[in-house]
């Protein structure tokens, strides 16, 4: 789901914006000001800020600056009233990715915000493309079957743990397509209630539903002569499935609501962390979707199985995360690379790149020594020092002597819930964990939906 923060300082104009980005799937927060916007980016990062130019508290030029200090790569675009060349030449000047001008249609907007994600996604895929390579032949095989698979429009499924680069290797796929200059449109099967899945994947009609007062594009549409990423397929509602079934096999789109189907030219790339052969097998993956899906398979290694690549991952993220001008400040001992090395990485390549994050920003100019890393104190599923400091500070709650690691797992769920008032995603953010993990962790446990939104 694309994530935006909408600042403006005039509460209708605000209120608009965030119901119409919010009835198009995205996930949005507000801010009524410059203060209030660097306040809640700090909580909350994004990849996009969309920003009024002139608020009584400070102005969209310095609220860009502080927030690129925090998050370098983060896409900014401008809405003003008062539009002026040069204030237009010097936003531009200084990054801004559009300059829009008040009143603004929100497909305007809208277009706009998709074309920068778009080409933030495709300069994050440059930049991180070599963590798809490395000595591992396990690793180099799959990225070649992938080059080779990307020459073709052949559907393909990408099996693989979770945190191993499913997504970074879709993208892969699509930037050595032929479509690599049309769209490629990502949805998370389970990012939605089953209700708002099949609105979201093809559409509806004007008057579909109470609500429903103009027409709306799905995914498939959205995604018309370029690539469609159905992330974690697994999770699509078994009612669904023999929807997307016939899209698949007509190339033809039923809008809810409509009578007349919709051509479309789409590649589709499916990911899953679950083996759907399994899910077969239970009941809860339909057999002819999955063999339509499972026309060029695709397994990523987990990282405890391309060891000999950890070296190289970590140097990159230490590039990646070290403040500016001072990339070559921080580095690992021998002694903690070799434990790193050890090492199961349940968490894979992201867990890792959490481990160097934190390092650079505890340790940002020293050699960080080996005990900095106590592969006992990381929880194989949460894996994060959040978890450590819940468990020192509780240990009567989260380390009692008896408890399972799955029993420890949910108490320490409920307890970080709690004490984030039930928001998932703050609550993922303190267990160093993402959002999307944390909603499989609230579904696999059973916790009351409604307490944790």
């Amino acid at each position: 789901m694309n994530h935006v923060l909408v600042v403006d300082d005039e509460a209708p104009m605000r209120a608009a914006l965030e119901a119409n980005f919010r009835r198009d799937g995205w996930d949005v927060e507000t801010a009524y000001g410059a203060g209030d916007a660097l306040a809640k980016f700090r909580r909350t990062p994004c990849p996009l800020v969309v920003t009024d130019m002139r608020m009584p508290d400070g102005d969209g030029l310095g609220v860009m600056r502080e927030i690129r200090q925090m998050s370098p790569e983060v896409a900014v675009i401008f809405l003003t009233a008062f539009a002026t060349v040069p204030e237009a030449v010097r936003a531009i000047h200084e990054g801004a990715c559009d300059y829009l001008v008040k009143p603004v249609a929100f497909t305007q907007l809208k277009d706009a915000a998709e074309r920068v994600l778009a080409r933030r996604s495709s300069c994050d895929v440059g930049r991180n493309i070599h963590l798809l390579a490395g000595k591992s032949a396990a690793l180099a095989g799959v990225v070649e079957r992938a080059r080779m698979a990307a020459q073709t429009d052949t559907d393909i499924l990408i099996e693989a743990e979770s945190g191993t680069g499913k997504e970074l290797l879709a993208r892969m796929i699509h930037q050595a397509s032929a479509r690599r200059s049309r769209p490629m449109v990502a949805v998370n099967c389970a990012a939605f209630p089953d209700t708002l899945l099949e609105s979201e994947l093809f559409g509806h009609a004007r008057g579909a539903f109470t609500g429903a007062l103009t027409a709306k594009p799905g995914k498939f549409e959205l995604a018309h002569t370029g690539t469609l990423l159905l992330d974690e397929i697994g999770e699509m509602p078994l009612m669904l499935q023999p929807k997307l079934l016939r899209t698949l096999q007509e190339r033809e789109v039923d809008r809810l609501g409509d009578t007349k189907p919709l051509r479309v030219d789409v590649r589709v790339i499916a990911t899953t962390n679950q083996p759907l052969a399994k899910l077969v097998e239970q009941g809860k993956f339909r057999a002819d979707l999955y063999y339509r899906l499972n026309v060029v398979p695709l397994t990523l290694p987990p990282l405890r199985q391309r060891r000999e690549d950890i070296p190289g991952l970590v140097e990159h993220f230490l590039r990646a995360y070290a403040p500016r001008g001072r990339a070559a400040e921080t580095s690992f001992s021998a002694e903690l690379m070799s434990r790193l090395m050890l090492h199961e990485w349940p968490g894979n390549v992201r867990e890792l790149e959490n481990v160097v994050r934190r390092a650079v920003t505890l340790h940002p100019s020293e050699t960080v020594g080996p005990e900095f890393f106590d592969a006992k104190r990381v929880p194989s599923l949460m894996g994060r020092d959040a978890c450590h400091e819940r468990q020192q500070s509780a240990p009567g709650q989260a380390a009692a002597a008896g408890l399972s690691l799955r029993e420890m797992e949910r108490r320490l769920l409920e307890e970080t819930l709690e004490a984030h008032g039930g928001n998932r995603t703050r609550a993922a953010q303190a267990l160093g964990i993402c959002t999307r993990t944390m909603r499989n962790k609230v579904r696999e446990y059973n916790l009351p939906p409604r307490s944790y939104s």
